[in-house]
């Protein structure tokens, strides 16, 4: 508390900074001209040689534009009252951030965040309206808010956020939530936005900068806005550790049920290629040898990718394994094939198959060929495409018609099973290898064994592929026949 007392041609100004003592300012010589009398009386301890005693004096409002001394203290007095505010406003926005680091450094649940965020806008900055909004998978949606009425918050803004790139005011918006707020503050993360805090309602009792208000809150939901991504993150990293691992085990699974050594003998020859597209994949090949010589082999592509394909591959190789052991004739093979499938997927997924016998005896070839991509085989000089057979495995509950493709072999031959990955394959100028390119390669080495074929093979597509990736699982089945 502040004052000027005069006594008889002089007067002194005190400034009480804490009683009891008062300390001397200033003290001025006048004349009663040069002030206002006022005829007010006051009473106060006097300190000094009569210390204890009350004595009587008396004030005067003084005119403070003819005396600059005091007009200057009373604007030195305003600023230092302003930067006590501005001081106490920073150490409370320090605590706020100490208290919020340290949350966030507990793993304080986003639950949590979310509500120390409200707390702090509503109490220590006087907000009176917020809305904070993340987007869960798709969708927008507000974590928390303040001062806004529930069916407010129902309005749909997705469309609405792509404007805000930058905090910006709202003042000629007139969406019916978004209208409600002054603010608007974007967080970005590589461009794209990550939150969107719409701000309104400043509390205007005090003598705060709206700047700097404006600015804390924007630092602060920079804040929150990286730790719910981040938490977010780790949460996706984690369950993408568990798909992983998971994944790990299907291809593990999986590669035990594809054949690790195929069989051989004097009159045929085999050799496989298998790359799925991803760690697991749809595409299936199988060869079982019989003690009378004769040997069955088939090749499948199970529709789609990934382990979804892969557990319909593993319950195709479960049905192939105890059906063919009992040696049915291949349609009968082919139409429980079907069934099976069929009540796994309800028609939802099909598998294209193609499944032949050979007998080395008699040297025939049966086959039936159900909607895959027609093998190749090659004889005397000449290229046949082996398309007998019927429809996709699954699509149907039963096969309307299933015909029995069957080949006499006089001399030696070639048979190359593929899947449609081997001829899907890009090149730089969008080229397909193709079935073409395939049975020009096939003719030009026909000569060589079955492994020494799809060795080059490979290294043939790897060339014409170039720097493009493989668009699909390959697999192929290479047989050697010789007289």
């Amino acid at each position: 508390m502040d004052g000027i007392y005069l006594k008889k041609w002089h007067f002194s100004i005190f400034l009480f900074d804490s009683l009891p003592e008062i300390k001397i300012i200033k003290h001025f010589q006048c004349t009663p001209q040069s002030v206002k009398l006022g005829a007010k009386f006051t009473t106060f301890p006097f300190f000094g040689k009569n210390c204890g005693k009350n004595v009587t004096r008396r004030t005067f409002p003084v005119n403070f534009d003819e005396m600059p001394e005091l007009n200057e203290i009373k604007r030195t007095l305003s600023r230092i009252e302003k930067l006590e505010r501005e001081i106490s406003l920073k150490q409370l926005q320090i605590k706020s951030l100490l208290a919020l680091t340290q949350a966030i450094n507990e793993n304080v649940s986003a639950v949590g965040i979310f509500n120390m965020y409200n707390s702090f806008l509503r109490w220590e900055m006087g907000i009176r309206k917020m809305a904070l909004f993340f987007k869960e998978t798709t969708i927008w949606e507000c974590m928390t808010s303040l001062g806004i009425a529930d069916d407010l918050l129902e309005h749909d803004i997705q469309t609405e956020l792509g404007q805000f790139r930058t905090k910006q005011g709202l003042n000629n918006v007139h969406h019916p939530l978004i209208g409600q707020f002054d603010i608007v503050i974007p967080v970005l993360h590589k461009d794209v936005p990550i939150a969107y805090a719409f701000i309104g309602g400043f509390n205007d009792d005090t003598n705060d900068d709206p700047y700097d208000k404006v600015q804390f809150v924007t630092t602060i939901t920079n804040v929150v806005a990286v730790a719910i991504e981040n938490k977010r993150l780790f949460k996706q990293q984690l369950q993408q550790e568990i798909v992983n691992r998971e994944v790990e085990v299907a291809a593990e699974i999986q590669q035990a049920l594809i054949p690790s050594r195929l069989p051989s003998g004097k009159n045929y020859q085999l050799s496989s290629i298998y790359k799925p597209h991803f760690a697991v994949g749809g595409d299936y090949y199988d060869v079982v040898e019989f003690p009378d010589g004769k040997i069955a082999f088939c090749i499948a592509d199970i529709t789609g990718k990934g382990v979804s394909a892969a557990l319909l591959m593993a319950n195709f190789q479960a049905n192939f394994h105890a059906l063919v052991t009992r040696r049915p004739t291949l349609e009968e093979i082919v139409r429980e094939m079907n069934a099976a499938v069929y009540r796994v997927t309800q028609g939802d997924k099909f598998i294209t198959l193609f499944l032949a016998k050979y007998d080395t005896a008699t040297r025939t070839l049966h086959y039936v060929n159900a909607g895959h991509t027609p093998p190749l085989l090659l004889s005397d000089g000449e290229v046949i495409s082996l398309k007998n057979g019927c429809t996709v495995l699954g699509w149907l509950p039963e096969l309307p018609s299933l015909n029995i493709g069957g080949i006499c072999l006089t001399g030696d031959a070639l048979l190359f099973t593929y899947t449609d990955g081997l001829t899907d394959v890009r090149n730089n100028d969008g080229e397909d290898f193709g079935e073409d390119r395939l049975i020009a390669f096939l003719l030009e080495n026909a000569r060589l064994g079955a492994k020494e074929l799809n060795t080059k093979l490979l290294t043939h597509v790897e060339l014409f592929r170039e720097k493009q990736a493989y668009p699909d699982d390959i697999t192929v089945l290479t047989c050697k026949f010789f007289q």
